[in-house]
């Protein structure tokens, strides 16, 4: 027969272990919360303020569409003659927040309809769509019409920027009519490079005499460390009355009747 040995006491942990185990808890639980919250708010960032600034700026179409009278006259089914309509019109610019207008690029997307509002503040960029700065050209211009917009929240109204290749077309609709800007090259530059904005990008102090569209928006699409800047030349115009071109006529219609 085996015999048992006497069991022997066991001694209560030390007090400083038990605060360590219940630090250790209290550490890891507010860890948790935290990485709930930080899991939140990039769902917030990426996601909901995203769906806030489509909802505004759906209005702020309808409300330049209804600004606009009667729905623009149908384009032909097949591209026209190019047509000389002398100089562009140009608008005076509007006061702070005012609508300038809409831009369409179809290689965003056949869905691409976004508006011009003046300013880069953030109730403009955060809520409004892509913000023209105040001091460069309006649409049509000789100079340069240059706006800004998020890349990755707030409506990511830029965030395929990095995607326009040569020869993209982008079409700008005023009150007075459709500016076609054919893109021409793109260039990463640091937030500081002010140049980019002047009448003729990157040289200070030279007279423009063609009309520039410079877009600019942040690098990489998850950063801001840098600056993507895209650059269009003015091609041609048409007035309201013409219609707009062929190729964005669907993309008009469907912004007309907005909201």
């Amino acid at each position: 027969m085996v015999l048992q040995e006497k069991a022997r006491p066991v001694a209560a942990p030390a007090a400083g272990v038990v605060i360590l185990r219940g630090a250790v808890l209290v550490v890891g639980e507010l860890l948790i919360t935290a990485g709930i919250i930080l899991l939140l708010f990039v769902a917030w960032q990426l996601w909901w303020t995203n769906v806030e600034s489509d909802a505004k700026q759906s209005e702020v179409i309808k409300e330049f569409a209804q600004d606009l009278g009667a729905a623009a006259p149908a384009a032909p089914d097949a591209p026209a003659a190019p047509e000389d309509f002398g100089p562009p019109a140009v608008s005076a610019a509007p006061g702070h927040a005012g609508t300038i207008g809409i831009m369409y690029i179809p290689r965003f997307g056949e869905n691409y309809t976004r508006p011009i509002v003046q300013g880069t503040t953030s109730d403009v960029l955060d809520t409004l769509g892509l913000g023209h700065y105040t001091n460069t050209a309006m649409p049509g211009a000789v100079g340069n019409f240059a706006v800004a917009g998020h890349r990755q929240t707030h409506g990511a109204v830029l965030d395929n920027i990095h995607t326009l290749v040569p020869g993209d077309k982008i079409y700008v609709q005023t009150k007075d009519g459709y500016y076609v800007y054919v893109f021409r090259n793109n260039q990463i530059v640091m937030p500081s490079r002010t140049d980019v904005l002047e009448p003729v990008p990157t040289l200070p102090g030279v007279t423009p005499t063609e009309s520039f569209l410079t877009m600019t928006s942040c690098n990489p699409r998850f950063g801001a460390e840098e600056r993507i800047i895209a650059y269009a030349l003015l091609d041609s115009w048409r007035p309201a009355s013409a219609g707009p071109p062929v190729e964005i006529a669907a993309q008009v219609a469907a912004a007309i009747g907005k909201g």
